[in-house]
């Protein structure tokens, strides 16, 4: 079994930097599809970021691209958010997920197996 642990979120003012990590345990880490997501106040939870190890390659939202980058550490088993220039519409509830295979749409929460319990972000402005 799988546990994804979030940290690292916290309250930021417009403009500032962040990185979350998220620390996985129970499987391999390189044998998953990685990504971020996040849902703010009162509104449906949100692709951000995806990471498939097989082929090495990033997916963004668009909302996020050239602001947000994945990154891993597989001698923690650790992936990280780093968030830059963050603005107020980036608060938000941030939750690493995984999924055991490479199939699938990856900004489609459904498809992923694994959850962690979110890490609060919020932007001031």
């Amino acid at each position: 079994q799988v546990q994804l642990v979030e940290s690292g979120g916290k309250l930021v003012q417009e403009g500032g930097s962040l990185r979350l990590s998220c620390a996985a345990s129970g499987r391999t880490f390189s044998n998953y599809a990685m990504a971020w997501f996040r849902q703010p106040p009162g509104r449906e939870r949100q692709f951000v970021v995806a990471y498939n190890w097989n082929f090495g390659r990033t997916y963004h939202a668009g909302s996020v691209k050239g602001r947000f980058t994945i990154s891993t550490d597989n001698t923690k088993n650790t992936v990280y958010l780093q968030m830059n220039s963050l603005k107020p519409e980036d608060t938000a509830v941030y939750y690493c997920a995984a999924k055991d295979d490479y199939s699938g749409d990856y900004s489609d929460p459904v498809i992923y197996d694994y959850w962690g319990q979110g890490t609060q972000v919020t932007v001031s402005s």
